[in-house]
């Protein structure tokens, strides 16, 4: 049976080769499985493709891709999946962040019957407390706003059949969240907790804000929250001006008193328009995405690989 490990790469060149020796350590004590190493090159900047080519040369179970840019991780493990081969695949990150160590637990549980083994971090020891709260009311709210599978703490890291990499490669939108796509599908899972791990070697490339970018792409791709909430929001404020107007009116030809209220009007006017302007926002977060998505772009664009044959269709559109 051959195992499938889809790995992308992004400036990993100070880690990469330790991360294929401390995986070959992993494989070499696992008997009757035939693997392939599939890596990414995701537009790396650094060594990343040069050490990738050189172990290719030594190993012939890897396979590379290398992108004529960097489209991102999303597009890398898109890429990835659809170049496998192995009836079994797995997606990791090449920084160790994601241990090797347990490929052979996540094995069994694939021979047990479970469709897709999914890994977790318990933890998040060495992350900044911030970045931490918010990806925890990340998890939190897609939790109950969507009817995706997404647990606190998921990682890309995770173990899947032919059956569920079929079912992920058939979602074929441009905007790719893997976490919720993984979800999405369904099929038996297990769930494999872990202590956190840091970095073995350099920085990585997710800032505070491309993480919130990102949360933000998982939310408007798997839930219509936030239009619900702006369409609530017109509706409540609505209610609310109406009544006031009612207010006015009475106070005024009623009651004989008039109210100036210049200072409370403008604060009104800017609040509304405020509230106008976030829900416009929000629609048009959602219209960018269909636009995009109607251009039908490739999710990424193959420069260099060892991969063959390739048909013309696949280099461009993966």
């Amino acid at each position: 049976m051959v195992v499938s490990i889809v790995v992308p790469c992004h400036n990993e060149g100070a880690v990469i080769e330790l991360f294929y020796r401390e995986l070959c350590a992993v494989l070499d004590g696992i008997q009757g499985y035939v693997f392939e190493l599939v890596l990414v090159n995701d537009g790396s900047r650094d060594t990343t493709l040069d050490k990738i080519q050189s172990l290719a040369m030594k190993d012939d179970r890897i396979r590379f891709i290398s992108f004529s840019r960097n489209f991102g991780k999303e597009s890398a493990v898109y890429a990835g999946l659809s170049y496998a081969q192995g009836d079994i695949v797995t997606v990791m990150d090449a920084d160790l962040q994601d241990p090797p160590a347990l490929l052979p637990q996540m094995l069994d549980y694939i021979q047990k019957g479970y469709d897709s083994v999914a890994t977790r971090r318990v933890t998040r020891t060495g992350e900044p407390i911030i970045r931490s709260f918010f990806a925890r009311q990340f998890y939190k709210l897609i939790k109950r706003t969507s009817n995706v599978d997404m647990v606190d703490g998921a990682r890309d890291y995770r173990m899947m059949t032919r059956q569920v990499v079929e079912a992920i490669l058939s979602m074929q939108e441009y905007h790719r969240f893997s976490k919720g796509i993984f979800g999405w599908v369904g099929f038996k899972t297990y769930w494999i907790p872990y202590e956190n791990v840091e970095r073995a070697a350099g920085e990585t490339s997710w800032s505070f804000w491309k993480l919130f970018a990102y949360a933000i792409e998982g939310i408007i791709a798997f839930t219509v929250m936030p239009l619900r909430v702006a369409s609530f929001s017109g509706i409540l404020f609505s209610v609310l001006a109406f009544i006031y107007l009612i207010y006015i009116v009475i106070r005024t030809f009623v009651l004989g008193i008039d109210v100036p209220g210049y200072a409370s009007t403008i604060a009104v006017v800017l609040f509304m328009g405020g509230i106008q302007l976030v829900s416009v926002g929000v629609l048009g977060e959602y219209m960018a995405r269909t636009y995009m998505e109607v251009k039908q772009r490739p999710a990424f664009i193959i420069k260099e690989t060892n991969i063959y044959p390739l048909q013309r269709d696949a280099q461009i559109n993966g």
